[in-house]
Parts: C-alpha cells; sequence; structure tokens
C-alpha cells in the first residue's frame, strides 16, 4: 500500500493526468494518503478541480477556507520558482512531476520558456531535497515518447528532464528518482482526438497531417497505472514505457467519422513532427528490460547501474509506433474498450473519404 499515511506532492496537478491521478489516488486503491497537496499557477483550473470534490452537503466556503485542513490541499506555486518548490515539498514522501509546457509549436516558438519549466523546474525539485535535506522517499518524472530520439524542442526539453531526474540518484541517495514515459493519452487536453472530434460536430472536413503517420496510444487509466507501476517497482534511475499499442491517424480519424459522409482532408506534416513516435531507441534497448507489460530502461551512468542480478535485454531494436500500428477493426475495438465516441464503421471505406 505505498499510499498509506503518505503526503503526496503533484506539481501541475491540475493537467489531465493530475486530477486522474488525484482521483485514483483518493480512492485508496493503493492505501489512504494522509495527503495530496496539488500544486500549480493556474487558480481557475484550481478552483474547478476543487469544487469538483464538493459533496453537495458541505458548504462551499468549508472548502475553500478549510483548505490546509483538507486531505486534498491546493497550492498556487510555480516550478521554475524556486522558494515555491521548498514550501511545496517540505513534507512530502512522493512527488510527481506532471508539470511541463508539452504542446510542440508553443515550445517552438518559446524554446527558453520549455527550458525553464520542463528543465530548470526538475532542476529545482532536486536542488529543494539537496540542500534543504528533505526527506522524500521518491521523485517521479513524467515524460514522454518525444524525449526519445527528440526532433523538437520539447522532446529536448523532456529528454533533459529525464537525466535531471536520473543523475540526482547518484548525490542524493536518500530519495528515489525514477521517471515515466509514454505517448500520445487518449482524449487529454490538446490531444488529436478532441480535434477531431469538434471537426466532426461541425461537418468537417477532419484534418490529416499524414495517413500512415503513427501514435502510440493509451488511456489517461493506463498512463496513471505506469505511475502506480514505476512508483512500486522501479529502481533508481530507471524509466518506465508500456507496452501499448499504436494506430495511424488516418485510422483514428475513419474510426471518429464512422459512417457519417465527412471528408478527411489531407494536410501534410507540421514542423518539427515525426512520422512515427519511438519510445524505447535502438540505443537504449541495449539496456532495457521487461518488467511484467513495462519496459524499464536501466540508467546508463555506471554508479546506478547493479551488476549483482543481470537481467536479459528486452529489446533487440527500438520500439516504435510503426512496429505496433493497429488496423482499423483493431482501433475502433481499442477506441470502444476505453470509451471513446466511435461511430458504427464501414471497414471496407477507401480513398472515397479523401478530398
Amino acid at each position: 500500500m505505498i499510499f498509506e499515511r503518505k503526503v503526496i506532492l503533484v506539481v501541475g496537478g491540475t493537467g489531465s493526468l493530475g486530477k486522474v491521478f488525484v482521483r485514483r489516488v483518493l480512492s485508496g486503491e493503493l492505501g489512504t494518503p494522509k495527503k495530496i497537496i496539488v500544486m500549480s499557477r493556474d487558480e481557475a483550473k484550481q478552483h474547478q478541480m476543487r469544487m469538483s470534490y464538493l459533496h453537495k452537503l458541505v458548504a462551499t466556503e468549508e472548502v475553500i477556507y478549510n483548505n490546509f485542513k483538507n486531505a486534498l490541499e491546493f497550492r498556487i506555486g510555480d516550478v521554475r520558482d524556486y522558494a515555491d518548490v521548498c514550501g511545496a515539498l517540505k513534507g512530502a514522501d512522493i512527488v510527481v512531476n506532471a508539470a511541463a509546457l508539452k504542446q510542440v509549436p508553443t515550445c517552438e516558438y518559446f524554446p527558453s520558456q520549455a527550458v525553464q519549466t520542463n528543465c530548470l523546474g526538475a532542476a529545482n525539485i532536486v536542488r529543494a531535497i539537496e540542500e534543504n535535506s528533505y526527506p522524500v522517499d521518491t521523485v517521479i518524472g513524467v515524460s514522454t515518447d518525444k524525449a526519445c530520439k527528440p526532433i523538437n524542442v520539447m522532446g529536448m526539453t523532456k529528454a533533459i528532464q529525464e537525466r535531471i531526474f536520473v543523475a540526482a540518484n547518484i548525490l542524493n541517495p536518500a530519495t528515489r528518482f525514477v521517471c515515466v514515459r509514454y505517448g500520445n493519452v487518449l482524449a487529454s487536453r490538446g490531444s488529436v482526438i478532441p480535434l477531431f472530434h469538434e471537426q466532426i460536430k461541425k461537418g468537417g472536413p477532419v484534418t490529416v497531417t499524414v495517413p500512415g503517420m503513427t501514435r502510440f496510444l493509451l488511456s489517461l487509466n493506463q498512463a496513471v497505472e505506469t505511475l502506480f507501476t514505476a512508483l512500486r517497482f522501479a529502481k533508481p534511475g530507471e524509466t518506465y514505457v508500456p507496452n501499448v499499442s499504436a494506430s495511424t491517424v488516418m485510422n483514428i480519424a475513419k474510426a471518429l467519422i464512422g459512417k457519417r459522409k465527412i471528408a478527411i482532408k489531407i494536410t501534410g506534416i507540421r514542423p518539427a513532427e515525426k512520422m512515427h513516435e519511438i519510445m524505447v531507441s535502438e540505443e537504449e534497448a541495449t539496456h532495457c528490460v521487461k518488467r511484467g507489460n513495462y519496459y524499464a530502461i536501466l540508467p546508463m551512468l555506471p554508479e546506478l547501474r547493479k551488476t549483482d542480478k543481470r537481467e536479459p535485454n528486452a529489446l533487440t531494436k527500438e520500439f516504435s509506433s510503426k512496429d505496433t500500428a493497429l488496423n482499423l477493426a483493431d482501433t475502433v475495438t481499442l477506441l470502444k474498450k476505453h470509451k471513446i465516441m466511435v461511430e458504427d464503421v464501414d471497414l471496407t471505406q477507401g480513398e472515397e473519404l479523401l478530398r
């Protein structure tokens, strides 16, 4: 019961992942926490999240003005600000860093801003623990498949975040620093599925960049399960990667359109975008092992590599979305399984949708 009587800090906890993570933790499935602290810089999102937990028999004032007495506590703060990070970390047992600038175009136009949040924010967490000797048990960094062989600023800064947390284990042996890395989360804010649904609602066209482009797909609950699994089993410096399926962007669009007469418009690949995403690179495959339904990328630093028990490599090549892409029928099945709104689909439909 990893959360029993623990104080858990979720930095950037008002995002799609943070909200599901908090809900699952509060369910008590892995123990009843002493407190969950949600730290972010958006007061409106915090208020919405706070009110979503408001019981109809409890007065609004009790929830807002007794914030620090509640099991779910909200803090206004910025991971970029060292003092904010210190204040939130004090007393925490487990820290989840979900704070990020994650929109690819935004990071391309404002790379220095991406560095401040995605890199310096992680460094602030490490620095706060080191300089103040905070007795934090575990820090887990949330990363992305775009950090693997990155071609855009978002991926580059997330790759640096991973290395900051991995290296932190050496000078802070009392705290375990680990990471998770996963692909596109189904129906999360800013993902392609809400965009397709909105385009369909307006009668189309649905815009697809390149028909053969592939993306890994997992649900928010699968993303949270990845966090839970890494918190339970990951060794210092390891990065956990879920073994999930992928699909072409075209098949996702067709699954959502169904039998409706809505056109698909091909717009071409966007700047800083990959045709296929990679979760484990060919180089990382040489030190990647299987842990249940997950891959664990072992740290490269020799100080963190344990030689007493050598686990066999799980991969002989990179783990790419191109290699696990589902056909249309299986894409439909996957989306329905995760309760994504899918219409009846004509599995024989072809290029007549394109224009």
